[in-house]
């Protein structure tokens, strides 16, 4: 079943419709490819039929030439043999250069026309990849959204440069050809095309074997792609659990079934281009034996023989460009349904912004929220707590409690189920996205960092920030001289997630990289707990800076941090427990308090 609803996507002319939207801004040089098919596919006869004459007029130097092909080879009515083919070779290389110009024309057109269209399409899918919700990201893995905007993309180029149009040329070849070899002499034309009909049956029958490998190995590159990706990037849990070995036969067993399927299509063409070959060689011998036994002339004979390879040409090839023309179908419905995914960052519900202040001051209210990732399985539970504006609360709890759910929310990174989230009493739904999360600063236990350089990391390649900036910033929370001290200073190259920077360091960087935007409310998601204890006074000096004249929600395990806190907040599986500072909650001897101790007492705190 799944095969027949592959095939039958090659004629799906909605995909198709939407596949030529894209087309539009080079309708020019789409229209140009198709006359040019069109013009190749009337012009290709026409040499075997100079061909013929050629030979008829050299075996028979009284054959009368027509007088429109007189006139274009400039000959006179007592022409000799020698004048006729001096002056129709002159003609026929001229032809042919002006002919071999139109298919290179051709060629470029409709590759040059696939290569814009899968630009425009790859810059739509990755600018739809940037809007998605973060909730696409927990379900798909990277490899296949990787797949989708490099390999499928690719595939779609395929239908231009070697599917759609190229299949439309090639047909139009095989018509026209037919119709000739028909106009002169039917009989000769049913005779050297009698294998035909085996023909037919094997090209489908090709396409049908080849194209059932195509979508295995589309299926299997995909899988090779997320895996490969997957397992790169946690390389060092696999080597630290000495599990290279298992993981090692996964990916050989994914490998040996894009091989299998690789080959079932190698076999495949191994078949069916001899196949071809044999068809070629019955239908010429067929057409020898009807010429010599009916005493046909001789150019009838060369022509038809020029009839067939063009014929057989591109029947040789057809097959394959239907397959790459039905892959690329799938592809781009794969494509599309990237396009159509509507899981993407919340949008502005409000038409009216007038009632939002900037800058924005910084309380935030949290008023009856709840919170699911996965439908009805609640991890925040009608939570409600309030922060006044340069106010620093504290998040503490088991893991799972919600802590990180809450800040994922205050930052629009997913949607809430139930409730509202104010910040300065207009609901965070009614600002626009990018003005909302520069005025919020992140530091985040994981600290992610690009590759290159460490003044990229700080300021995203953001042409705007000013080296001078970035400096002040490090040096207001005493990082200056010790970025100073990396090889290259701020031009140091920290290579793929950072991978060159101990934990702490790359934690350091983020300190800078939030200062540096200056945020209104700043979060801080155990920002510390990576942290040695060398760099334990220019964190807390970092935290001070950057907590100081502004509202700031911390998820700390660390006493220091917690301690400074106005407010703290107890979260029990997605519920608040307990509210207060640091002295009433442990007067109070409740979960705060066991917490307290059970850290306390193990270092942690």
């Amino acid at each position: 079943m799944a095969k027949e609803k592959d095939s039958k996507k090659i004629f799906d002319i909605s995909l198709i419709k939407r596949l030529f939207h894209f087309v539009r801004p080079y309708g020019l040089f789409f229209y140009t490819s198709l006359v040019l098919a069109i013009l190749m596919a009337f012009i290709t006869p026409f040499r075997p039929y100079l061909i013929q004459l050629t030979v008829n007029k050299a075996v028979n130097p009284k054959l009368i030439i027509p007088d429109w092909l007189q006139n274009i080879l400039q000959l006179g009515q007592n022409h000799t043999v020698f004048q006729f083919i001096i002056n129709i070779t002159i003609f026929q290389i001229i032809f042919l250069v002006i002919e071999s110009a139109m298919r290179f024309a051709f060629s470029f057109i409709t590759s040059w026309l696939g290569q814009n269209v899968i630009k425009d399409l790859r810059v739509k899918v990755y600018e739809k990849i940037m809007s998605f919700n973060l909730s696409q990201f927990d379900k798909t893995p990277i490899g296949t959204l990787t797949t989708r905007t490099i390999n499928d993309i690719e595939s779609i180029n395929d239908i231009f440069s070697d599917g759609l149009i190229p299949i439309v040329a090639d047909l139009l070849t095989i018509i026209i050809t037919l119709i000739t070899m028909f106009y002169m002499n039917w009989k000769v034309a049913l005779v050297s095309l009698a294998p035909f009909p085996f023909l037919i049956v094997a090209t489908y029958l090709f396409k049908e074997s080849v194209n059932a490998s195509f979508v295995k190995v589309r299926n299997a590159v995909a899988s090779l792609n997320a895996f490969v990706q997957e397992h790169i990037t946690g390389m060092h849990i696999v080597q630290a659990f000495a599990a290279e070995e298992r993981e090692f036969n996964k990916f050989n067993k994914i490998n040996k079934e894009h091989r299998n399927a690789n080959i079932k299509a190698i076999f495949a063409y191994s078949v069916f281009f001899p196949f071809v070959e044999l068809v070629l060689a019955i239908s010429t011998g067929l057409l020898v034996w009807w010429v010599a036994d009916n005493r046909l002339d001789a150019g009838l004979l060369v022509a038809f023989i020029l009839y067939l390879n063009q014929i057989f040409r591109p029947l040789r090839v057809i097959a394959d460009k239907f397959n790459v023309l039905q892959m690329g179908m799938i592809a781009a419905e794969r494509v599309f349904k990237i396009l159509d995914n509507e899981d993407i960052l919340p949008q502005n519900k409000a038409t009216n912004l007038t009632n939002i202040n900037y800058p924005i001051k910084g309380s935030i209210d949290f008023e009856n929220v709840w919170f699911a990732y996965i439908e009805e399985q609640y991890v925040l539970k009608d939570l409600s707590f309030s922060v006044n504006a340069g106010e620093t609360i504290a998040l503490v709890g088991h893991t799972g409690s919600g802590k990180t759910s809450i800040i994922s929310l205050l930052n629009r990174l997913y949607f809430i189920n139930k409730g509202i989230i104010k910040i300065d009493g207009v609901n965070i739904d009614d600002y626009p996205i990018e003005k909302l999360r520069s005025s919020i600063g992140v530091v985040l236990q994981d600290v992610f960092l690009f590759s290159g350089s460490v003044m990229d990391n700080i300021t995203l390649r953001n042409p705007l920030v000013s080296r001078e900036s970035v400096i002040e910033a490090a040096t207001m929370i005493g990082m200056h001289d010790f970025i100073m001290q990396l090889p290259g200073g701020y031009d140091y190259n920290v290579m793929e997630r950072g991978s060159t920077l101990s934990l702490g360091q790359r934690q350091l960087i983020s300190f800078v990289r939030a200062l540096l935007y200056n945020p209104s409310i700043l979060i801080m998601d155990e920002a510390t707990s990576s942290i040695d204890t060398e760099s334990e006074l220019l964190i807390q000096h970092a935290i001070d800076t950057l907590i100081t004249g502004r509202t700031s929600i911390v998820i700390a395990h660390r006493l220091s941090t917690i301690r400074k806190a106005s407010k703290i907040i107890v979260l029990d599986k997605g519920e608040i427990k307990e509210k207060g500072n640091h002295e009433e909650l442990l007067a109070l001897g409740g979960l705060y308090s066991k917490l307290y101790e059970m850290q306390f007492d193990n270092m942690v705190l």
